[in-house]
């Protein structure tokens, strides 16, 4: 009986090593292991551990697993229907591909209520596995980010207007996607079952094109026009949340709408630079002329990268510390009396052309590859 024990948590081991292979990869922990047990059954750990990085074909997972097609696909699918796999339509074909934590099986976990797993217990899991430095590291990175911030683009200066690119404007991204999905905020529904909800909507998270397929394929958002999502968007900004998207230049899979207090990447920012999003071309500046010292800008910052301090007259005013800022814009559109504005940014990021790119650079910055 010892010995089958033990065959099964090497089955887990292996899966979880496999899982860190990504170029965001997930450190193995306990908290880990005990979160793999609760979404895997021993069966999927042992399909899932033999996934290569690249997607396969039915055909070629068969052959790596020696589990005969037919069973295969069964168990595929039901490893989809649970967001541990992708399936990717392709031509006359699909090709499977094993997802990752994040943006991965933590969002497709709780994109949806259910009652196929215990939430609560898996929210406890995962709030304790992201509260790791190892884990916030790994998501971090140092160069090549998972996400961007967006910028409210109702802030966006008039001199500058027609510099701002397709990838810098949240709308024009939503608009070129031809619509896409909405589902639960994943962040803000695990933070519900944890009781530490903030009240912000739950149902506004938005996945575009050929990602917001397969959500809605597989019951995981509702389908949303552009005109939706753009209401989506506008509500967000009014309730003064933070747009956070895919870090590439052509077709981004989502935009999220973050708050710091239930935000996986917001709130996992424990020291400047340790982001897991790339600031947007845009920072606040302080027109102090006109600035009371309310500190208005201060509260409404997600990651308190203003604080309010004296100047050499005694007089309170926010200062922004540039090196934390992400360039939301959250603050200058809270200002009540228009003493901030954003402005360009002297050295502007353009992303990565895609997805297949973007996680080239991030394994290469890690040494994975």
């Amino acid at each position: 009986m010892g010995h089958l024990v033990h065959d099964k948590d090497q089955v887990y081991q292996v899966l979880a090593q496999r899982l860190n292979k990504n170029p965001v990869g997930a450190p193995i922990n306990d908290t880990l292991m005990a979160i793999l047990h609760r979404l895997y059954t021993e069966t999927e750990a042992m399909v899932g551990s033999k996934f290569p990085l690249v997607p396969m074909t039915l055909e070629q997972i068969a052959g790596m697993t020696g589990i005969k097609e037919a069973q295969l696909k069964t168990i595929l699918d039901g490893m989809a229907d649970k967001g541990l796999v992708l399936d990717i339509p392709r031509k006359d074909t699909f090709y499977y591909m094993l997802a990752p934590m994040v943006v991965g099986f933590f969002e497709y976990t709780f994109m949806r209520v259910q009652d196929k797993v215990k939430l609560k217990d898996l929210a406890e899991l995962f709030q304790s596995y992201f509260n790791n430095k190892e884990v916030r590291d790994e998501f971090s990175g140092d160069g090549t980010r998972m996400m961007r911030t967006l910028v409210y683009e109702s802030l966006i200066p008039v001199a500058v207007e027609t510099e701002v690119l397709t990838y810098e404007r949240a709308s024009e991204i939503i608009r070129q996607s031809g619509g896409g999905a909405i589902s639960i905020c994943p962040c803000r529904h695990k933070a519900v079952h944890l009781g530490k909800s903030c009240g912000a909507p739950l149902e506004v998270c938005t996945s575009l094109g050929s990602a917001a397929e397969w959500i809605i394929r597989r019951g995981m958002g509702k389908p949303a026009t552009v005109e939706e999502l753009l209401q989506v968007l506008d509500q967000t900004e009014k309730l003064g949340l933070v747009h956070n998207c895919d870090n590439v230049l052509n077709k981004p899979a989502y935009i999220c709408h973050c708050c710091g207090c239930c935000c996986v990447i917001l709130s996992g920012i424990k020291e400047p630079g340790k982001y897991a999003t790339h600031p947007s071309n845009f920072f606040p500046i302080l027109e102090a002329e006109a600035c009371t010292g309310c500190g208005t800008c201060a509260d409404s910052c997600h990651i308190r990268a203003i604080t309010m301090q004296d100047d050499k007259n005694g007089a309170e005013v926010p200062v922004v510390n540039k090196d934390a800022c992400i360039g939301c814009g959250v603050c200058a559109s809270a200002c009540p009396t228009g003493s901030l504005t954003m402005s360009r940014r002297p050295e502007l990021h353009v992303p990565p052309d895609n997805a297949k790119e973007k996680f080239l650079r991030i394994a290469g910055e890690k040494g994975k590859i």
